[in-house]
Formats: structure tokens, C-alpha cells, sequence
């Protein structure tokens, strides 16, 4: 099924990759990447180009999540899962909504699930906003800057290194995010 995903968009080139990048942040099961990395390996030189063609589409399609979740989610959620669960889940996003959502950007799971959840859950806009522009970014120029540099070779350091790189990326993220957020609760409480 991805594959025919892919191929389908691939035959509409950067218009295809947008489209299937905004799609992604908001209903289909498909990573953009798999396209970004099949148009990164016919054009390396364009790799840079392919990264913010998919790197836009994303950031753009993630309000349209968002508010999906906040019109449609919510009455879901409350018809299929029992309300302690679905407070539960809220206060947990609540808390841990900042970590959850720049994560969410570089693992394998669709980007939509999260800016669904986020609208679901009451997210800052603003903060899934910030947090998908840092995270899909890094992901995104991280795969454009390996095509840049490497050219096809790109694609044997992905398939060897690719979820390790992904999840280092995450990891200081998320060591950054939990510094900072330990920052602002001793500033605020001075």
C-alpha cells in the first residue's frame, strides 16, 4: 500500500511530495519521507529543495490536524472511551504534550496522530506549531543534507543509520525540551 501511496504522488514530482506532506500532518498513513528519500535519490543536487518542499507541507497541514482534532476528535474520544481514560490521557498530554509532539516528528509513527491528539487535548496551536517547525525541520533537512552532502551514497548511510540518526536527533531534543522546561519552573518559582 505505501508503495503505491508513494508512487502516486511521486508522478506529480514537488507538487506531489507537498501534497502528500500536508496529507500526512492531517488524514494518510504515509510518512513523506519514503517520497523525499525516492526524489532525493534520483536528484541529489535538488535534495535541499525536496527537504522544504516537504518541510512546508507538513507545517502547513498541521492546523488542519489540529483542528480536526478539535472539532471531530473530542466528541469521538468521548463516544469510544470511557471518560476516566479519556481524562487521564488529556492531563497526561497536558504534561507531557511538548515532549510527545517534537518526538512525535521524527518517529514512524504518521505526524497526524499528533497534531490530531493536540487538537483533541486542547495543545497550544502555538506551541505544536513551534514544536512540528523544529521537529519535521531537523527530520526533514537532516535526510535533504545527507542527499546534499552524499549524494546517492545518502541512501546506504539511511538504511544503515537512519532510525538510529532519527532517534539521536529526539533524544537531544527531548534532553533539550526537559532542560529548558526545568529552567522556566526555577525561574518561576523564585
Amino acid at each position: 500500500m505505501f508503495d503505491s501511496i508513494v508512487q502516486l504522488f511521486m508522478q506529480y514530482g514537488l507538487a506531489g511530495l507537498f501534497a502528500l506532506s500536508f496529507l500526512d500532518a492531517i488524514v494518510l498513513p504515509v510518512p513523506p519521507f519514503f517520497l523525499q528519500i525516492a526524489m532525493s535519490l534520483i536528484e541529489p543536487e535538488a535534495s535541499l529543495r525536496i527537504a522544504t518542499v516537504a518541510f512546508t507541507g507538513s507545517v502547513l497541514g498541521a492546523p488542519i490536524g489540529y483542528m480536526l482534532g478539535k472539532w471531530l476528535g473530542k466528541p469521538l474520544m468521548h463516544k469510544l472511551v470511557p471518560a476516566k481514560w479519556a481524562n487521564k490521557a488529556m492531563e497526561m498530554f497536558e504534561k507531557n504534550g511538548d515532549a510527545a509532539v517534537i518526538i512525535g516528528s521524527f518517529t514512524p509513527i504518521p505526524f497526524k496522530v499528533f497534531t490530531i491528539l493536540s487538537g483533541v487535548f486542547n495543545f497550544s496551536l502555538t506551541r505544536l506549531m513551534f514544536y512540528s517547525i523544529l521537529g519535521r525541520g531537523s527530520k526533514f533537512f537532516l535526510i535533504g543534507t545527507l542527499f546534499h552532502f552524499y549524494g546517492k551514497q545518502a541512501k546506504v548511510l539511511l538504511d544503515n543509520y537512519l532510525e538510529v540518526s532519527l532517534l539521536g536527533v529526539a533524544v537531544i531534543l527531548a534532553a533539550g525540551w526537559y532542560i529548558l522546561s526545568k529552567r522556566k519552573q526555577k525561574f518561576l518559582s523564585k
